[in-house]
């Protein structure tokens, strides 16, 4: 084995338990949550354990991050953007789709339960729920919404959003930081009418 590869496989341990750490999650509910026993993924983040396949892809599964990401794989010709996941809170993960200063910034949202708490800024939200369900407080509304269900709202009427029970909730989230709305088109414009 060459000495890059060695590298990058004795790197795959201490990542998983930065990513485990990071996320809040103890090795007994990565264990339930994967099926992995908790010796192996103990021996696994100490590197005492060789990373496999069958280790990895339930990891990757139950942290919702792709496989490249647990390995560090090098890049490639591969034209697909290699997004980078930013931890926010304990058991929350932002993953920025874009990177446009000033216009309409779109993020990927896993969002870990946490206490209330109204802001208000300049801007405007549109929020898309993937997985699992969301809460959101918007002046004295308080909704839940499911996956597939889209709100869209002014920031400077006080709001908060996230995971309306215990569990974690997946979100698209778009913010145009100067009042920029998405626009939803139902049909494309020559067959609208007047179009």
């Amino acid at each position: 084995m060459d000495a890059e590869l060695a590298a990058l496989i004795d790197s795959i341990g201490p990542r998983l338990r930065a990513l485990r750490r990071d996320r809040g999650l103890t090795l007994e509910t990565l264990a339930a949550d994967t099926g992995i026993s908790v010796s192996t993924m103990s021996r696994l983040e100490a590197g005492l354990r060789r990373p496999t396949l069958d280790l990895l892809i339930p990891l990757a599964r139950a942290h919702r991050v792709a496989l490249d990401q647990l390995v560090a794989a090098p890049a490639t010709g591969d034209p697909r953007v290699h997004l980078t996941p930013r931890s926010r809170a304990p058991g929350s993960v932002l993953v920025p789709l874009t990177q446009y200063p000033g216009r309409v910034q779109v993020f990927k949202q896993v969002l870990a339960h946490r206490a209330p708490r109204l802001v208000t800024h300049s801007g405007y939200e549109w929020l898309y729920v993937l997985a699992g369900d969301l809460r959101l407080i918007l002046g004295e509304r308080d909704v839940t919404l499911r996956p597939g269900e889209v709100a869209e709202f002014d920031t400077t009427e006080p709001h908060w959003f996230g995971p309306a029970g215990p569990e974690t909730v997946e979100i698209l989230h778009l913010f145009g930081p100067h009042g920029d709305q998405a626009v939803v088109r139902t049909a494309p414009d020559d067959e609208r009418p007047g179009g």
